[in-house]
């Protein structure tokens, strides 16, 4: 049985400003789960990506495309995940699996993320259609505002799609466009728990400063995408951004005998230079 549905509330919040947080979605044993699954998995974290802010600092990126069943596939095909998507995402074709991420900001180290869209990146793949496309963040840890926590500009999603280019080895948002839309529109920085999620669209600007704190800011972000979006530049996700999600129990996350492991190694982000396209 799926454990939420969204409320006509929700859903409109949502549309209206660009993102919308759902605390506790994840229990206690739940976040516990993904929290040892995500510090232990010596597979994620052979095939962690590098990359360095403008002051140097350097936070890890592990990416893959097909949701298995481990744990972090079953995470990413949960009914109630998938059927939350399903409802904030315009069009009515199926819910696929575009990528996932594990992003993790060590203490002291973990670098910041320049004021970016996700479509920014998607728009290079030719993806044509960005309200069929969103990001779905679990915090893993605790997200504050003195360990990075993601910072969102409200309302910006429908400001459309701002020119990119890079910003030391990441592609970020014209900061030009970035200052004018933060002269009417609201910073939100994103507080988590453990097992709070945030659904935001691909066009929303956001960032995160470097982590200072003493302790990790990790969290898992999935993307999501509509069958009939088709990439016409989105080779690297080998079809897996149109491919319908086979959906999993809620309750698989605990139930079932997941390892920890994605299940084919080869299907994570081989090399540091796509990671601009991501």
């Amino acid at each position: 049985m799926s454990k939420l549905n969204l409320t006509p509330d929700q859903v409109d919040q949502y549309h209206r400003d660009g993102y919308l947080i759902i605390k506790q979605f994840f229990n206690l044993e739940e976040s516990k789960k993904l929290y040892d699954v995500a510090t232990s998995d010596i597979v994620v974290s052979k095939n962690a990506i590098n990359v360095n802010d403008r002051s140097g600092k350097r936070s890890k990126l592990s990416l893959w495309y097909k949701p298995g069943n481990d744990t972090y596939g079953l995470l990413t095909r949960g009914e109630s995940l998938v059927n939350a998507v399903n409802q904030l995402l315009d069009g009515d074709s199926q819910v696929c699996h575009f990528h996932s991420k594990l992003m993790q900001k060590e203490p002291h180290v973990g670098g910041a993320w320049e004021w970016h869209q996700d479509y920014g990146y998607w728009y290079k793949n030719e993806f044509l259609l960005p309200n069929q496309m969103m990001s779905v963040m679990v915090a893993i840890t605790q997200a504050t505002k003195i360990n990075g926590c993601l910072q969102v500009i409200k309302g910006s999603h429908k400001m459309g799609r701002v020119e990119h280019g890079f910003a030391g080895e990441q592609v970020g948002a014209s900061q030009r466009y970035v200052d004018l839309a933060l002269k009417t529109m609201d910073l939100i920085y994103v507080e988590l728990d453990p097992g709070d999620i945030l659904f935001f669209h691909s066009n929303l600007i956001h960032r995160s400063e470097a982590n200072l704190s003493e302790t990790p800011r990790w969290s898992l972000i999935s993307c999501y995408n509509r069958a009939s979006n088709f990439g016409y530049n989105d080779s690297a996700s080998a079809f897996s951004s149109i491919t319908p999600i086979e959906m999993v129990p809620d309750d698989a996350l605990l139930s079932w005998e997941a390892s920890g492991l994605i299940e084919d190694e080869s299907d994570f982000l081989a090399k540091e230079d796509d990671i601009a396209l991501q």
